[in-house]
Formats: C-alpha cells, sequence, structure tokens
C-alpha cells in the first residue's frame, strides 16, 4: 500500500517543460530552435500542474443537437461605443458577449482609445471594469484628466490574478470588461510566468467563456512582436471574435484602426484618428487629412483607394533618380515593393521608359499602407511624371489597375472614388476606360473624365 500511495504521489507532482513562445510547440528539454516553427530561442521553461480530475456530473449536462430550422433568431442590440469610427470597424457597435482583442506597436493608442471608449459608456450609465496589470489608478486617472474621463464612473482594478478578476466580475457584474494587457494576466492553477503560452492561453479561453455566459462585451489589449503580430500563441486570435489592429506612423498623428478579422461584420472597414493632447479624435473627413500640404509638382498623383465601403483620396509620391551604384534600388513605403517591382517592368517593356539605371522610391505620402491593385495606374504615373520631370495635373485624381501587357483594367466602386473626388474639388480623373464606358460617360457635376485603355495611352495625358 505504502508503495502505491508513493506511485500516486509522484504522479501528482508538477513537471517542468519547455514551451515555445511563438506556437506552442512542447518538449521535455531545452532546444536551440523549435521543431515545429522554426523559431530560435523562443522555448522557455515553464512548470506544467496535473490536471485535476472532475467527476462527470461537474461537467453539466451535455447539450442536445437542434435542427437548423429550429434555431430561434433574437433580435441583436448593439451598444454605441461612443466613437462612430470605432462602431464602423465593429461593424456598427459593441456586440452584447463579443470578445474584441485590440493590438498594435506599444504607445499606439491602445489604452488610450479603450479608456476613452469606457468613458462613453459609463457616461450612459453603465457600469465599466477597467483590469489593468501594467498601470497603477494614478496613471490610469492621469490619463483620463488628459482626456477629460477624470470625472467618469470607470471602476479601476489593478489586478493580474485571473482568479480575483473573475470574482470582482461575479460580485460587480459589470456591463463591459477592459483587459489591459492579457499578456500580464496569470492563473494560479498554472505555474508558468504571466505572458507564456499556456498563461496566455488558459487566461483568455476562462475569459471568453465568462464573457459568453454573462453576455458582457469583452475587450482584451494585446501586445505585439518585432514582426507586427500579436504576442502569444496564434491560437489567442482564433477564440476572440474580432482582431483590431492599430496601424501610423511615429512621426506622424494620425492613426487608423483596422479589422482584419470581425464575426460580427466587414474586415475591409477602417476607422482613422488623430492622436492630441486630448487623447483620438475621429477624422471625419479622412481623405482632406491625407492631402494637405500637397503640392502639384512633378512625381505627386492623387489617387482614390477604397477601404471598405469608404473612398479615401491619397497621394502617391515618386522619385526616380540616376543611380551611383551597379544595381539600382527599389523602396516602397506603404504598397507592396513587388508591385512596384511589376510596374517599372510594365514601364520599362511595354512604355519604353528607361528604368534600369535609375533608383526608384514610391511612398504613400501619410504612412498609410495600401494593398489594392486600383493603385496601380496612378503609381505608374508617378514614376513616369518623375522621370519625365512632367508633373500631372493638381486637380486630377487617378485610379485604376494595370495588367503584365500595359492595359488599364476596370476597378470596383468606381461611382464612389468619383463622388469623394468631386466633393475634394478635384476637376479631371483618369480612369479606366471600362469603367467610363459602365458610367456612360457621366460623373459627377464638375468633374471630366478620361478613360484610357492602356498605359501609354494614359501617359499622353500626362499633364
Amino acid at each position: 500500500m505504502a508503495i502505491s500511495r508513493g506511485k500516486a504521489a509522484s504522479k501528482s507532482k508538477p513537471k517542468t517543460v519547455y514551451a515555445c513562445q511563438a506556437c506552442g510547440y512542447e518538449s521535455p528539454k531545452w532546444l536551440g530552435r523549435c521543431p515545429d516553427c522554426g523559431a530560435w530561442s523562443s522555448l522557455a521553461e515553464e512548470l506544467r500542474q496535473p490536471a485535476a480530475s472532475l467527476p462527470p456530473a461537474a461537467w453539466g449536462a451535455a447539450a442536445e443537437p437542434v435542427a437548423l430550422r429550429d434555431v430561434a433568431l433574437e433580435g441583436e442590440v448593439r451598444v454605441p461605443s461612443g466613437s462612430s469610427e470605432l462602431d464602423r470597424v465593429l461593424g456598427g457597435g459593441i456586440v452584447p458577449g463579443s470578445v474584441v482583442l485590440v493590438g498594435g506597436d506599444p504607445g499606439i493608442g491602445k489604452s488610450t482609445i479603450l479608456l476613452q471608449l469606457c468613458g462613453a459608456v459609463a457616461g450612459r450609465g453603465k457600469k465599466v471594469l477597467y483590469v489593468s496589470g501594467e498601470e497603477s489608478p494614478a496613471q490610469i486617472k492621469m490619463r483620463a484628466e488628459r482626456l477629460g474621463l477624470a470625472a467618469s464612473g470607470v471602476l479601476l482594478a489593478p489586478e493580474t490574478a485571473l482568479e480575483r478578476v473573475v470574482d470582482l466580475v461575479g460580485r460587480l457584474a459589470p456591463d463591459i470588461l477592459c483587459v489591459d494587457s492579457i499578456q500580464t494576466l496569470f492563473t494560479m492553477d498554472l505555474g508558468s510566468a504571466p505572458g507564456t503560452v499556456a498563461q496566455v492561453r488558459e487566461c483568455a479561453a476562462r475569459l471568453t467563456i465568462l464573457a459568453k455566459q454573462r453576455g458582457m462585451p469583452l475587450f482584451l489589449i494585446g501586445h505585439t512582436t518585432k514582426e507586427g503580430a500579436i504576442a502569444g500563441p496564434r491560437l489567442l486570435e482564433h477564440i476572440v471574435d474580432s482582431v483590431l489592429y492599430f496601424e501610423g506612423e511615429r512621426g506622424h498623428a494620425f492613426r487608423i484602426l483596422r479589422a482584419v478579422k470581425n464575426r460580427f461584420g466587414s474586415t475591409n472597414e477602417i476607422g482613422v484618428f488623430e492622436m492630441g493632447e486630448a487623447g483620438l479624435a475621429e477624422v471625419a473627413n479622412p481623405s482632406a487629412l491625407f492631402l494637405s500640404g500637397r503640392r502639384g509638382v512633378a512625381g505627386s498623383v492623387v489617387t482614390a483607394a477604397l477601404e471598405g465601403t469608404r473612398p479615401i483620396l491619397l497621394e502617391l509620391q515618386a522619385l526616380v533618380a540616376r543611380t551611383s551604384f551597379g544595381l539600382p534600388r527599389r523602396t516602397a513605403v506603404g504598397i507592396d515593393t513587388g508591385r512596384l517591382l511589376l510596374l517599372i517592368a510594365v514601364l520599362e517593356k511595354k512604355v519604353g521608359l528607361n528604368l534600369s539605371g535609375h533608383d526608384c522610391y514610391l511612398s504613400v505620402a501619410g504612412g498609410v499602407r495600401v494593398s489594392e491593385t486600383a493603385l496601380d495606374l496612378a503609381c505608374a504615373l508617378a514614376l513616369a511624371s518623375s522621370l519625365l520631370d512632367r508633373p500631372v495635373g493638381e486637380r486630377t485624381v487617378v485610379f485604376g489597375e494595370v495588367g503584365l501587357s500595359g492595359e488599364v483594367r476596370a476597378v470596383g466602386q468606381a461611382e464612389l472614388r468619383l463622388a469623394e473626388a468631386a466633393k475634394l474639388g478635384f476637376t479631371r480623373c483618369l480612369l479606366p476606360e471600362a469603367n467610363l464606358g459602365r458610367l456612360s460617360g457621366r460623373g459627377p457635376a464638375g468633374l471630366e473624365l478620361k478613360g484610357v485603355a492602356s498605359l501609354e495611352r494614359a501617359l499622353q495625358e500626362l499633364g
């Protein structure tokens, strides 16, 4: 009997494993490189506690299957966040019981926008609990005074233990819970340190179950790695309902909030904010902001991009200069470098421009990142304008996709792009000939439309 008890006791002891902080792979010994994802020096030591065996009754009754035709739909009631830009990205507001993960670079404004959201919701009489594992209540109060939210009824809890957070939710019954950040939480059931794969996965899963059971919206802030992805296991992004990323350059005041996953809305919408002394302010007219300070010089072209249902006018700037080295440089900021190389090849092969001995730099002014192919024609004209030193008209907007044979292809939602250009006072537009045919040659009042079928024809319209 003594031997059997000793065996049982040895089985209940915690064991040490080495877990990859990138993918969650576990190994009984340390390895320099993870054999699963290939990451170097990513295995960290963690203490694994044995799982407690629960009786079958503790799991509750099994769910009975229901026919799809018999499932009753309840009316969706969304809670306004107090920011029309945030509501746009979320799909129309905050869905009860939803779990939203907000990521971004340090200092980009993640805590600021969540505190503003909490203040707006608390101002309508809702109970909001803000759990912070990184800042003290005094530090949060200092930010709240700067944002004009010092008198709000937001409940602050400087807590990192998951069990105590769950207890606070049970006692206070908040309408919304915000956690800053998920990497600082830990559960006492695991012996590993906060921020490890096991802790992040377990804390996120338990909080998600809690939010679903209570119908309580949950907002989580996630740290990002040097590659720009949210730190922790990839499973974290699969657990939550929505993943929002803050984008923006350090030298610019505006921020772009983009949804990369959204179970309750589109992932094509963006929200535009401007960081100021009073926090993040909504930008009602992003096009005017991105075009401010523009000069009609060679290499500058205005294009109409589409982000979800929102058309935005952007300035593309190109600089083509004779290279001093044997290998010319190709640099793109805000667009795919591969797209730049493709357009340079088309300009050389199909139009006859000599760019092989020149450095080519292309940038989307303002630090915006765009992946839409409708910017191809504007990018090509910007490169040609800089090389030939022939400016495009200052009140001209350009959009269209360029094919490998030099043809200009039609793009979607041309009407929205033209309406945005006319609203900002542009008088001329170069667009694909196919789009012009669908519009029957007519556009908004005061906007002259020029259809082009090839890149060579578009270059003839310069200046």
